[in-house]
């Protein structure tokens, strides 16, 4: 059956007046604000967050988060959402909004997996106005049509079956956690020891980026893949917003870059580093950082000292971009060459098992996706499925 939105759920956001007027943003705030940046591949990402005090929150009930509620990005990324699973903890920031599902019309969990997924995506795409920030209306998102089966047990089979496949999304992304942190923990063990310090840029060379002219249409939505600040990967890309062709390639600035080659984004989302899970190009937002007579893989773990150094210069000031001269004054410690093979010896194979279990989830979550409208027609039948 097929519904509006608003027929199954109430959909919220702050108001504009009530941010500007009411909300201040603390250290010590007992509540988790949800922004965009706090959205990613359904989940909650909450190593930068802001908070705000149990007061504020208390007077603005209407946009506080309680479980089961969906929280979805509106403005400028699009479509990013995820699930609340407990109470008063989070509230509503600017540009994301809340769906509360009517539990006797919908299973919580069904709608999630609905509004999680691709086809829902861009649903919402294609109600977005607006180049530089894209827009979707409160009122377009209410009367988003949402086809849901009637039968509850039949929504709720649904859920378990994708929510299944999430669990071991799940399970992946932990084990890639430790693992990286484990990578991290021998490369800081062995430059602590290093003593030899040489200038960045002597041993890693920056690459820029570029972006083919956007109103040439042969130029776009090739198979390359076209890396820009929302692609920032924990640690791999593997996919992007944005594709262009081979000639859209040839007509910009941009290399072809290889597997493992490290992103560091220098505009926008400012700071964050990533490392390429497949070949792809990159725009002007962006730096391509390469390693002379250094794997890629230890470019990366100097890449992240070298950030975080320039992170704590900036401590107290506006750190709304990274410039060449930045790199270029900065030092590192070089371990040398025999340590270097040993390091690395003992970090890439983690790092190939991270790539690997990030490739995993990437066809996981498209299984998840092609899934889901062949549960709901009946053509996987999911009323045999135990618990």
């Amino acid at each position: 059956m097929k519904f509006e939105l608003n027929e199954i759920a109430s959909v919220t956001k702050l108001a504009g007046f009530e941010f500007t007027k009411y909300i201040n943003y603390i250290p010590d705030g007992e509540i988790i604000a949800i922004r965009a940046l706090n959205l990613k591949n359904g989940a909650l990402v909450l190593d930068d967050i802001k908070r705000i005090s149990r007061d504020v929150s208390d007077n603005l009930g209407r946009s506080k988060l309680y479980k089961n509620d969906i929280v979805l990005s509106y403005t400028g990324t699009i479509g990013e959402c995820a699930q609340i699973l407990e109470n008063d903890k989070y509230h509503l920031a600017p540009n994301v909004c809340k769906i509360t599902p009517h539990e006797d019309k919908v299973d919580p969990n069904f709608l999630f997996q609905y509004v999680r997924s691709h086809y829902f995506k861009q649903l919402m795409i294609n109600y977005c106005h607006g180049s530089t920030q894209p827009t979707i209306p409160m009122a377009a998102i209410r009367t988003l049509p949402i086809e849901i089966p009637f039968d509850i047990v039949k929504q709720r089979k649904v859920a378990y079956i994708l929510m299944c496949i999430d669990n071991k999304i799940t399970i992946n992304a932990k084990i890639n956690k430790n693992l990286e942190e484990q990578a991290q923990a021998v490369f800081d063990l062995f430059y602590g020891q290093a003593s030899i310090e040489v200038p960045f840029t002597s041993i890693i060379k920056i690459g820029g980026g570029g972006t083919p002219r956007t109103k040439v249409e042969s130029y776009w939505n090739g198979d390359i893949p076209f890396f820009t600040p929302k692609d920032v990967g924990n640690p791999y890309a593997l996919s992007t917003e944005k594709t262009i062709t081979s000639a859209g390639l040839e007509n910009c600035n941009s290399r072809f870059y290889p597997i493992n080659t490290t992103f560091v984004t220098a505009r926008g989302t400012v700071g964050k580093v990533s490392l390429a899970g497949v070949p792809m190009a990159m725009n002007q937002s962006c730096y391509a950082l390469v390693g002379e007579n250094i794997h890629p893989i230890l470019t990366y773990f100097y890449t992240l000292k070298t950030v975080q150094s320039l992170r704590h210069k900036a401590s107290g000031a506006v750190f709304d971009a990274i410039v060449t001269a930045d790199f270029k004054s900065e030092k590192l410690k070089k371990i040398s060459g025999d340590v270097e093979v040993k390091v690395l010896s003992l970090i890439k194979p983690m790092m190939d098992c991270i790539l690997q279990k990030s490739i995993e989830n990437s066809r996981l979550a498209q299984l998840r996706d092609t899934i889901l409208p062949r549960l709901m027609s009946g053509e996987i039948d999911v009323l045999n499925v135990e618990d």
